[in-house]
């Protein structure tokens, strides 16, 4: 059983326009919500790929309670904790025209103590029975930097984690199995230039002696990277006719964690999970994935 985990998910806007002029009124020729959000994004995503999966998050106000609706319609197994704050809302504008994405993102509003206790103490119960954990997302504002070391100290399974920053740098002391940011967000997170392919990877080394199993470096369409036990290979994503790039990391956390938990071995189900990955960029809404699609796909 896969559980996917985290605290900042999205009741998520896409507006679709033939062309965006700045400064102008634009009227979009479409217009779809859905639950969304990168730890909600995995949870669907594993769904989508047939896994025994169940999805742990936090919200509240009216989007909490659409984003519990649309996975619902989805039949998507789901726990929550209720928050006073009011769940964000996120818009993704999709230029045909121009072929740009435009990503207008809302911060998560702080938690209560109590809030943020009573999601480890569900998050414990829940990941006790999950094989493989996906926690993902950045923190709500003000919650301790600590708060993923502490989730990972509590998993028994195998921890992939999809986060950034000083989160990301407290969890690898408690030796999480894989560790998957985007090189932006590890340059940003290592405060180091990593333009340069050879100070990528000795990025990538220093997180496996820190304490990271495996090293998975997402680039958009670019190379994906993978370290670990001082080895380093790469792998170049399929080439597709991309629709929308939103949840391309995402589904590709989610296609490593049902690749593993169906018995594949690391760099089997890094790939598997690339091909999830290009699968989704195919597609308007993020996650909703298909095997038959991607299953002639190499990287």
């Amino acid at each position: 059983m896969i559980l996917a985990a985290g605290l900042t998910p999205a009741w998520q806007q896409i507006l679709v326009f033939d062309h965006v002029e700045t400064g102008e009124v634009n009227r979009a020729r479409e217009a779809h919500w859905y639950a969304s959000g990168k730890v909600l994004n995995v949870g669907v995503a594993t769904h989508f790929l047939g896994a025994e999966s169940r999805l742990l998050s936090a919200g509240g106000g009216w989007p909490f309670s659409a984003m519990q609706m649309d996975l619902a319609a989805l039949g998507i197994s789901q726990r929550w904790v209720q928050t006073r704050s009011v769940s964000r809302v996120c818009t993704t504008i999709l230029d045909q025209g121009n072929r740009t994405t435009t990503e207008l993102v809302e911060n998560t509003g702080a938690f209560t103590a109590a809030e943020l206790a009573e999601f480890q103490d569900i998050y414990q119960v829940e990941s006790e029975s999950a094989e493989v954990v996906v926690l993902s997302g950045s923190l709500p504002q003000g919650t301790p930097a600590t708060y993923y070391l502490d989730l990972v100290k509590k998993t028994s399974g195998r921890t992939i984690l999809d986060i950034r920053g000083p989160e990301l740098l407290h969890a690898l002391s408690a030796r999480p199995f894989l560790v998957k940011p985007n090189r932006a967000e590890l340059a940003k997170t290592l405060g180091r230039d990593l333009t340069d392919d050879l100070a990528l990877q000795a990025a990538m080394l220093d997180l496996n002696e820190q304490g990271a199993r495996w090293v998975v470096i997402t680039d958009g369409p670019h190379a994906v990277w993978v370290s670990s036990l001082g080895r380093t290979w790469n792998f170049i994503p399929p080439q597709v006719e991309v629709v929308n790039p939103i949840g391309c990391g995402d589904s590709l956390a989610a296609g490593i964690a049902v690749a593993l938990d169906e018995g594949a071995e690391v760099i089997d189900a890094v790939q598997f999970g690339i091909a999830a990955a290009a699968d989704n960029a195919t597609q308007l809404l993020s996650c909703r994935l298909d095997r038959k699609r991607f299953r002639g796909m190499k990287s």
